[in-house]
């Protein structure tokens, strides 16, 4: 199981993604392997999110993954057990890289934010801590 220590914090980046400029709109893409750091198995994308409300609050043991703001911004709070840092992400150009054994939250959704999740893995409900508490816990024991 991959867990969080204060380097891994650090994994945690914005990747700026290609973009093709035209006049009649830009294009951005995203090849797997290529651009991100994993090889892409599952895309989803969060919309709609109420005024006050909160995504994700969880980690995951094995799965990586990449967060866009397709559409508006929203803020995405991440912490390795101990240490948090927010990333604000509003350009569709750029995504958010979050690896294996960090936690995150995802808040202050504008009006017609729209997240896009790239993952490395298929849905397994047995890869995800849901529980803040378990997850610091399971930090403690590997910097032991």
């Amino acid at each position: 199981m991959n867990t969080p220590d204060s380097r891994q914090l650090d994994a945690v980046k914005i990747i700026t993604l290609p973009r093709i400029h035209d006049p009649r709109g830009n294009l951005t893409f995203v090849e797997s392997g290529a651009q991100i750091p994993f090889s892409l198995n599952r895309a989803y994308w969060i919309y709609d999110v109420p005024a006050g409300e909160e995504r994700g609050g969880h980690s995951h043991h094995e799965m990586s993954q990449l967060l866009i703001a397709v559409g508006g911004s929203f803020n995405v709070n991440v912490c390795d057990g101990e240490n948090w840092r927010t990333f604000t992400l509003n350009r569709p150009y750029e995504g958010l890289f979050i690896p294996p054994g960090i936690w995150r939250t995802l808040d202050n959704f504008s009006s017609g934010g729209v997240c896009l999740s790239l993952v490395s893995t298929p849905y397994e409900e047995s890869d995800y801590i849901r529980d803040f508490e378990e997850f610091k816990k399971t930090c403690r024991k590997t910097i032991q």
